[in-house]
C-alpha cells in the first residue's frame, strides 16, 4: 500500500514550496493538462468522463475494426494491399487500451499533481524545483518529437493511398466525401494511440528525472556536516518514493515488455513467411508502428535503469565518505592539526596528470566521481555510525523494481538474452518450415 503523507516542515519553507508550486502549476502543469484534454483522459467529472471512454471505444476500437473490415483492398494492385494491417492495428489498440486503462486509473486514484509527485516539492530543495520546470518543458518536446514525425510519415502514406487508389478503394456514397471522411478517422485512430502510448511513456521519464535531481541534491549531503541519523532519514524517504514510483507502473511495465515482444515477434512472422511479399507499400505502417512501440519501450527502460543506477550509486558515494573521514581521523589521531579539508586532494590527483584529469571528468556527476571528499564530520560522527550506514546501503540496494525484480544493467542483459533466443528460435522455426 502506498503512503503519501507529507513530511513536516517549518512554515516559512511551506509557504515558498506553496507559491512556488502555485507558480509551477500555473506554467508548465497547465500544458499537461491540455494535453490530457486533448487525448480525452481528463475524468475530472462524469460528463468528461463519458466523453473520454466514448473517443477511446471510437479511435481505439471501432474505428481499426472496420479500418481492416472494410479497407483491406485484397483485390487492389500491390501497391495497394495491406497485408500486414491486421498486426498493426492490434499492436496499437493493444497498447493504446493498456495506457488509457493506466492513465485512467492512475489520474481517478492520485489526481494529477499527485501523480507527477507535486506535492513533494515542498520537500525539495529550489535546484530540484528548477530542474524539474525544465524536465517539463524538455518532456513536451520529447512527446512531440516521437509522435509528430511518425504521425507526419502515416499521414502522407495514407493521403497518396487514397489519392492513388481512389479507383479500386471501396468508398460509400459520394467518393471523395467518403474518402476524405475514412482518411481523417483513421488518421485521428493512428494519433489516438500513438499518443497516448507516447503520453505514459514521457510520464515515467518525467517523475524519473524528479527522482534524479532529488538524488543528485542528496549528494551534497555528505559534504556537509551532519548526523547519520539525518543523511539515513533522507535516503529512507528516496527509497519510499522509489517503492511508490515501482508499485504504480510495474504493471505497465511488464505489459509493455511482453505485449513489444510478442508484436515484434508476430510481426516478424508476419513479414518472414515463404509466401510473403514485404516492400515499402505493404509494410511502411508496420515499420512506423513497430517503431513506436520500440521507442516507447526504451523510454521506459531507460528511465528505469537510469535511475536504479542513480541509487545505487549512493552506496559507493557513502564508501568513499567514510573511508575518507575515516583516513582524516586517524590523521588527527597522529597529531595533526584538523582542518576542514583533511584529506589532500592534491597530494592523491598529483599522480595524474592533466588530459587524464579532463577524460575522467566525463560522465562524472555529483553521485557518480573519482574525486576525494572534503571532510567535516570526523568530529561529529563515530566510526560505528558511518560503518552502519554504509553496512544498510549494501543491504538494501534502492531502485525501480518489477515484482521484485530490480531493473538494473543486469536485468537488461537477462531481456536481451530471452529475447534473442525467441529470435533464434522463432528463425529456426521459419527456416524449417520453408
Amino acid at each position: 500500500m502506498e503512503h503519501d503523507h507529507l513530511r513536516p516542515t517549518p512554515l516559512l519553507i511551506k509557504t515558498r514550496a506553496s507559491d512556488t508550486r502555485t507558480g509551477f502549476e500555473d506554467t508548465e502543469l497547465r500544458y499537461f493538462r491540455s494535453c490530457l484534454k486533448w487525448v480525452c483522459i481528463d475524468q475530472s467529472n462524469r460528463w468528461r468522463a463519458a466523453l473520454s471512454w466514448a473517443v477511446f471505444l471510437l479511435l481505439a476500437v471501432v474505428v481499426p475494426i472496420l479500418s481492416h473490415v472494410l479497407y483491406t483492398c485484397g483485390d487492389c494492385d500491390e501497391k495497394h494491399q495491406r497485408s500486414y494491417d491486421a498486426v498493426v492495428q492490434v499492436s496499437l489498440s493493444v497498447f493504446a487500451t493498456l495506457s488509457f486503462l493506466c492513465l485512467s486509473s492512475w489520474f481517478r486514484r492520485y489526481g494529477l499533481g499527485r501523480f507527477l509527485f507535486l506535492d513533494k516539492l515542498s520537500d525539495v530543495s529550489d535546484n530540484v524545483r528548477s530542474g524539474y520546470v525544465v524536465q517539463f518543458k524538455r518532456s513536451i518536446k520529447i512527446l512531440c518529437s516521437f509522435v509528430v514525425p511518425i504521425f507526419t510519415a502515416d499521414a502522407a502514406y495514407k493521403i497518396w493511398w487514397f489519392i492513388t487508389g481512389s479507383s479500386e478503394i471501396t468508398y460509400y456514397g459520394n467518393m471523395y466525401a467518403s474518402d476524405i471522411i475514412a482518411c481523417t478517422l483513421m488518421l485521428s485512430s493512428w494519433l489516438y494511440r500513438t499518443s497516448i502510448f507516447f503520453l505514459v511513456c514521457v510520464l515515467y521519464r518525467l517523475i524519473s528525472h524528479l527522482q534524479l535531481l532529488r538524488m543528485d541534491d542528496y549528494a551534497q549531503v555528505f559534504h556537509r556536516e551532519m548526523e547519520v541519523a539525518s543523511i539515513l532519514k533522507e535516503h529512507l524517504g528516496i527509497r519510499r518514493t522509489l517503492r511508490v514510483i515501482s508499485h504504480r507502473f510495474r504493471a505497465f511495465i511488464l505489459s509493455t515488455l511482453v505485449l513489444v515482444t510478442a508484436t515484434q515477434l508476430a510481426a516478424l512472422l508476419s513479414t518472414l513467411r515463404a509466401t510473403s511479399d514485404v516492400n515499402l507499400y505493404k509494410a511502411g505502417e508496420l515499420a512506423l508502428s513497430s517503431i513506436s512501440l520500440v521507442s516507447g519501450l526504451f523510454i521506459c527502460l531507460r528511465s528505469s535503469t537510469k535511475i536504479t543506477h542513480k541509487a545505487q550509486s549512493i552506496t559507493a558515494l557513502a564508501s568513499k565518505w567514510h573511508v575518507c573521514c575515516t583516513i582524516d581521523s586517524f590523521d588527527v589521531a597522529d597529531g595533526e592539526t584538523p582542518h576542514p579539508h583533511l584529506v589532500d586532494q592534491r597530494g592523491i590527483s598529483a599522480h595524474f596528470d592533466s588530459d587524464e584529469e579532463e577524460e575522467e571528468k566525463d560522465g562524472e556527476d555529483a553521485l557518480d566521481n573519482t574525486k576525494m571528499m572534503p571532510v567535516f564530520a570526523h568530529t561529529t560522527i563515530s566510526f560505528q555510525k558511518r560503518q552502519a550506514f554504509v553496512t544498510y546501503l549494501e543491504n538494501n540496494k534502492a531502485g525501480i523494481t518489477v515484482y521484485g525484480f530490480m531493473l538494473d544493467r543486469t536485468w537488461l542483459q537477462t531481456i536481451f538474452c530471452i529475447q534473442l533466443t525467441l529470435l533464434l528460435w522463432l528463425l529456426n522455426k521459419i527456416i524449417g518450415f520453408s
